[in-house]
């Protein structure tokens, strides 16, 4: 970092020309790229309203939803953010076309993918960086300074945590756009085992302590959450821990997953000192398990003023600022066609792990040809069901079932409202401040007209395909709501009692 300031981020009067394929998760990165000498010249994506936001924002960028015509164009890098399961071809294509690439996570979904990627990412001479942006929040950038001091000694076990339900995105696109029509399923959010996306968990223990995984192992899990597509799948609405070997000896717990706790914890424990990431940063300082532990004040150093409010916790800035400077530089990444490597495979094998009731697999090291051999023809994937048709029969009314994302998506939050009021006003009295529990009570009543609107087209629904796909999500998340209570003409009623009984007691 010794060529970046505070206000001119590198040394250099040079613009690096970027496009953007993918511009969902892409247009968090916007604000960002003006910083880093990066300028947003044009995009690609096949939702029309997407374009349109992406052309509001950069006025007179190329956009187009033909990835060959985006790729012909005239600039130096894309920033790929295409569905996760399609990033190691895409990103070949652009290497192909010759373009640096930044690529969303993960990597590559087959260990076969990875061969190929890692080969073309050499064969090119580009840069290949991974938008694994988690390990550069102010905590974890604290912490990975301090632990290459030798604060912490070396790493003994550590636990990292990406537990997201993000129950109502296999149903829209990231930016809330329920996806058209209205009876397919997102083209993989609604299937893509947990375990595929363990980046954010544990990339931020191989940056900090400079470990890398050489072996892994994983249990099945077979609990779901309701309203989470039910194909013939695994790992989808429920948790996908997994337990890795790093190559100095230590341990790590990685979890991912969707369960009712969303949940993104680290704990670091050094044989000299130990660490809790809970939002703010916590040290055990004094080499033993009973010392004085403390919370610190955890920035991003120099760079604080310019990374303050950006996207995850400042981690977009950071992807940007490494690829950026390898571009301009040639220094090196954190998170280079290696390093995304190391962190992506363990993911692949732990969901294999899993389905073989626990069996231990090796982490190749794709730097070496023989590692990179001996899995090059391993094409073992998750099966792909088919999200445009597999919720409602082929000859279905369309005018009715392509209401259904809006109906379940909205559906899935109103549930949330209506089951937090309730089981809130259950425990009430053991409360400490009954208080907090009120806003529970005024918001059910405030979206009482759209819980009855939106249970109303669910049911037709249900009437009309009692045997689909969709019916049964439906039916999960109207029984989660306890639907026939809440639909009843007295129950707007009840909540109003509970609500006063709760104001009388407070007096």
């Amino acid at each position: 970092m010794a060529r970046s300031r505070t206000k001119r981020v590198f040394d250099t009067d040079k613009r690096i020309r970027l496009g953007v394929w993918g511009l969902g998760r892409g247009m968090n990165f916007y604000d960002a790229c003006a910083k880093l000498h990066l300028d947003v010249v044009a995009g690609c994506d096949f939702n029309q309203h997407m374009r349109d936001n992406f052309q509001k924002v950069n006025p007179g960028a190329f956009v187009t939803d033909n990835a060959e015509e985006f790729l012909a164009r005239d600039f130096d890098a894309v920033l790929l953010a295409t569905f996760c399961p399609n990033h190691a071809d895409d990103a070949i294509q652009c290497l192909e076309a010759g373009k640096h690439v930044l690529s969303e996570v993960t990597a590559f979904h087959t260990m076969a993918e990875g061969v190929r990627l890692v080969e073309a990412v050499k064969k090119s001479g580009l840069v290949y960086n991974l938008a694994e942006n988690y390990p550069f929040t102010a905590p974890h950038v604290y912490l990975a300074r301090r632990w290459r001091e030798g604060l912490f000694g070396d790493l003994i076990y550590a636990e990292g945590e990406y537990v997201h339900e993000i129950r109502s995105l296999a149903y829209t696109y990231i930016d809330g756009m329920p996806v058209e029509p209205g009876d397919a399923l997102h083209s993989w959010r609604s299937w893509l085992s947990f375990h595929y996306y363990c980046t954010h968990s544990l990339g931020p223990i191989m940056h900090i302590t400079g470990t890398r995984p050489v072996r892994v192992v994983s249990l099945p899990s077979t609990g779901r959450l309701a309203g989470f597509p039910a194909f013939k799948t695994d790992g989808l609405g429920t948790v996908t821990p997994s337990l890795i070997t790093m190559d100095n000896g230590a341990l790590v717990k990685n979890l991912m997953g969707g369960t009712t706790n969303d949940t993104h914890l680290f704990r670091y424990w050094g044989n000299k000192g130990a660490a809790v990431v809970d939002g703010g940063l916590s040290l055990r300082l004094g080499g033993g398990g009973s010392c004085p532990m403390h919370r610190v004040k955890a920035d991003w150093g120099e760079f604080t003023p310019l990374v303050e409010g950006m996207g995850h916790g400042g981690g977009d800035f950071f992807v940007l600022y490494y690829f950026a400077r390898q571009i301009l530089f040639g220094d090196p990444a954190p998170f280079d066609i290696h390093g995304a490597a190391d962190v992506t495979l363990p993911g692949i094998l732990a969901r294999r792990s899993s389905l073989e009731n626990g069996r231990a697999y090796d982490v190749p090291d794709f730097r070496k040809k023989k590692d990179r051999d001996a899995w090059r023809d391993d094409h073992d994937a998750q099966p792909r069901p088919d999200v445009r048709h597999g919720l409602f029969p082929r000859r279905a009314d369309k005018t009715l079932t392509h209401q259904f994302n809006h109906t379940i998506s909205r559906l899935i939050y109103l549930m949330h409202d209506v089951r937090a009021y309730k089981d809130w006003f259950a425990v009430v009295d053991d409360m400490e401040d009954p208080a907090q529990a009120l806003p529970l009570a005024d918001r059910v009543i405030e979206v009482y007209p759209e819980i009855r609107e939106t249970a109303g087209t669910a049911l037709k629904l249900v009437e009309a395909y009692p045997k689909s796909h969709g019916a049964r999500l439906l039916r999960e998340l109207l029984d989660m709501m306890d639907a026939d209570t809440v639909l009843s003409d007295a129950f707007p009623a009840t909540v109003r009692k509970a609500r006063r009984r709760v104001k009388r007691r407070m007096g």
